[in-house]
């Protein structure tokens, strides 16, 4: 039974076999038998599955799961409808409307930027409740430099969003005529920094409008 429901189960196939896979299963199934695991087992992939391999325009790249009940649903630095926007998801925003002049969003569900091309993705998948960084080490790091790795390897130029130094530390994975954004994470503790007034957002649909590419339409609809 496939793991993924589109192009990106025939590209990270591979994966599903080796060894560190298997054992990245293995604890996993222990993890949500034994602990509060996030997101839910369901939502895991939900970044591959959102935005389809062909179809990735922009990477943002986060570091693990928000750690907190409710939060998580597979998306870095999303959270579900309803649910209070994070610190980080805050600051991302501020940045946003100071960037594009943009109204500030009503919510922090970001799957209208997965569908715009945006792969949402974590360098580390899952996290226990309350645990930052809980499941750094586990395989998924080797899992996710995969992932980079491939879309790498694409001829079309992408734009990579690299946010915090577990992000930053993928750009070697990255070939050279791929455009690379990088700064502090978003979080209160880095936010200073650097990544305010970094613009990302106008960054990257300069750099798309640039290759013929329709740029991204961040300011968010209501729900």
């Amino acid at each position: 039974m496939p793991i993924l429901h589109n192009h990106w189960q025939e590209v990270l196939e591979a994966e599903f076999d080796k060894p560190y896979y298997l054992e990245l299963r293995a604890f996993l199934k222990h993890e949500y038998k034994n602990h509060t695991i996030y997101p839910d087992m369901c939502d895991i992939f939900n970044a591959l599955h959102f935005t389809d391999y062909p179809d990735v325009k922009a990477v943002i790249l986060g570091q693990d799961p928000y750690h907190g009940e409710g939060q998580a649903h597979g998306l870095s630095f999303s959270v579900k409808p309803g649910i209070q926007m994070p610190p980080s998801l805050q600051n991302i925003f501020k940045e946003m409307v100071d960037d594009l002049g943009v109204p500030y969003p009503t919510h922090g569900y970001l799957k209208q930027w997965a569908a715009e091309g945006v792969l949402m993705l974590n360098t580390v998948l899952t996290v226990r409740a309350g645990q930052a960084n809980s499941h750094q080490g586990k395989g998924w790091e080797t899992f996710t430099d995969a992932v980079i790795d491939h879309l790498s390897a694409r001829k079309e130029p992408i734009v990579f969003i690299l946010w915090g130094n577990n992000a930053r530390a993928k750009q070697k994975r990255i070939a050279p005529h791929h455009y690379i954004i990088q700064s502090p994470h978003p979080s209160p503790l880095s936010v200073y920094r650097g990544f305010y007034g970094s613009k990302p957002f106008s960054k990257t649909n300069a750099f798309l409008e640039s290759i013929g590419k329709t740029p991204v339409k961040w300011a968010l609809d209501d729900l």
